[in-house]
């Protein structure tokens, strides 16, 4: 559970902390096994100091928006350029992370009704660890392969034509979704503690804190999105009361439910079973459901896969249209080509960057496996929450008589909490990651001094 493990000690595969500490390749990064529970602990402590220096900055700006929009108008052009850089990178491989987990459970809904589609289809054409059916059996070596994920692809480009053609989010629509992704959750955690066998949560932290560590590194993009809770500073009665309390309740309240499934999870399967899975509970019920005494879970099975197949629409949904917005203010903002921001005529929908942002997510998750795009996702998003605790700490150091809506606890100290604990989950992150990362970024720099600040709304007449 959430580790990693290849046949050969790689560089590129070792965590950036064991490399600056050990100086020696590992072969593949260190699971933490049922400790999983802690990972989640973890990293809701670093969502929620994040959490509050989202609320402070979003707080300071009179209209809603997201972290470029409130870098944009507190740091300037430069500044917002590489969050807007980050949040493209992080909303993408977030939501190839989520398309490609959702292609494992259409697999599995398949495979409840009897259907087995050729396996060439529904598979990454990448995979690091290869892929193994539910005895062990290798039937993907390590490795590409001639293949291509197609529900993968699929959901995201029909969510583009629904985007395109326009959407108006639902408050009533999303509780249900909400509700009914909840329950599933509950279901599972219940249905399958009857089947939990002690033994499997023996030993509990079998990579000891390396593993933690890793562990909420490669796990901490379940969490993208609850930062949306700060943007509502300004409607709160009492922000310095009520922010808190609404960014803590939620992250207990995903803690909670994320903490069960791996507690119950664990205990129902070896976790080394379900390390690089992209549908580990699922997966786990249908082998339950084979055993005997398990007939029952074959229900429980297709309500889960319900349950998460509509919470994974639903997250895609609000991604994509997150990311075209991006593109869009971007290029509104004159940072990227005015295509990107040119409104579809009937739609009135930003058409150019939503479909620009339904490929740039499809056919990379139609090629790459779950963990290799989640990596990427993560560590966009750990940056752009470093951004942002700088981005307040400069501000209350260049602007300390500004008004604040809201303001984090303890002077400098939760910012400086939330730069230090995202730093040390960046660090649980592969050497490979870090590059990958390193060199979007270099792409970024070079398009904005070559481009972007020679056509910008501030630029110097030419």
């Amino acid at each position: 559970m959430a580790g990693q493990h290849f046949d050969q000690p790689s560089i590129g595969a070792t965590p950036l902390l064991h490399w600056l500490l050990n100086h020696s390749a590992m072969a593949g990064r260190p699971g933490a096994g049922p400790a999983l529970a802690l990972s989640l602990v973890l990293v809701a402590i670093v969502c929620a100091f994040t959490g509050l220096c989202y609320a402070e900055l979003s707080s300071m700006i009179p209209i809603a928006g997201s972290a470029y929009t409130y870098t944009y108008a507190t740091l300037g052009e430069l500044a917002a350029w590489i969050i807007g850089w980050d949040l493209i990178l992080e909303y993408a491989f977030s939501n190839m992370s989520v398309s490609v987990g959702f292609a494992a459970h259409i697999v599995d809904l398949f495979d409840w009704f009897g259907y087995h589609p050729p396996l060439m289809w529904i598979s990454p054409a990448y995979l690091p660890t290869g892929l193994q059916d539910l005895a062990g059996n290798d039937l993907y070596k390590a490795g590409w392969h001639f293949g291509f994920n197609v529900p993968a692809f699929l959901v995201v480009m029909i969510l583009t034509v629904i985007l395109v053609r326009g959407i108006r989010e639902s408050a009533r629509a999303n509780n249900v979704m909400v509700l009914v992704k909840m329950a599933a959750i509950l279901v599972f955690v219940f249905a399958g503690a009857s089947f939990i066998k002690p033994h499997y949560w023996h030993p509990f932290m079998p990579n000891g804190w390396t593993g933690v560590l890793t562990g909420g590194s490669i796990i901490f993009f379940t969490y993208i999105g609850f930062d949306s809770v700060s943007t509502a500073a300004e409607e709160c009665k009492n922000p310095q009361r009520d922010m808190p309390i609404g960014i803590l309740a939620t992250l207990v309240a995903c803690t909670v439910l994320y903490g069960g499934v791996a507690i119950v999870l664990s205990g129902i399967v070896p976790w080394q079973s379900v390390m690089g899975d992209a549908a580990p509970v699922v997966n786990a019920l249908k082998k339950l459901s084979l055993m005997p005494g398990g007939s029952g879970l074959v229900w429980v099975r297709l309500f889960v896969l319900v349950g998460a197949l509509m919470g994974m629409i639903s997250s895609i949904l609000v991604f994509q249209l997150g990311q075209a917005r991006v593109w869009f203010a971007m290029s509104r903002d004159g940072l990227l080509p005015a295509v990107f921001s040119r409104i579809h005529a009937q739609f009135r929908t930003p058409a150019v960057s939503t479909w620009v942002a339904g490929f740039v997510v499809g056919i990379p998750g139609g090629l790459l496996d779950i963990g290799t795009v989640s990596n990427l996702s993560n560590i966009g998003t750990l940056f752009a929450f470093v951004l942002v605790s700088i981005a307040v700490l400069i501000l209350r150091y260049r602007e300390p008589e500004r008004r604040r809506g809201f303001r984090a606890p303890l002077g400098p100290l939760f910012p400086a909490l939330s730069i230090i604990f995202c730093i040390v989950l960046m660090m649980g992150l592969e050497v490979l990651t870090w590059m990958a990362f390193f060199a979007w970024l270099l792409i970024g720099l070079l398009i904005y001094f070559f481009y972007s600040r020679h056509r910008s709304e501030f630029a110097p007449p030419r």
